[in-house]
């Protein structure tokens, strides 16, 4: 056993952020948030592109926080 945490979202090579998942918990919260984006497209567009936007933040938000929580400490990459 080792005493490194699991990320599910290691950071990005380059630049600021998270990359694709390493894990299933977070294949399954990508997965979550894309079908909750879905549901709020499908619910909105196309007649109410406003509409969509404002509601799309609520699933983006709650997705930056699951990354904040679970993923590797945010900071900027050089690729090194």
């Amino acid at each position: 056993m080792t005493d490194q945490p699991t990320y599910w979202f290691p950071a990005k090579r380059y630049g600021w952020g998270w990359g694709l998942p390493a894990t299933t918990a977070g294949w399954v919260a990508l997965a979550l948030f894309l079908a909750a984006e879905a549901v709020v497209a499908y619910r909105t567009l196309p007649g109410a592109p406003a509409d969509f936007a404002l509601e799309s933040l609520l699933p983006a938000a709650a997705f930056f926080v699951v990354c904040l929580l679970k993923g590797e400490p945010p900071a900027w990459h050089w690729g090194d």
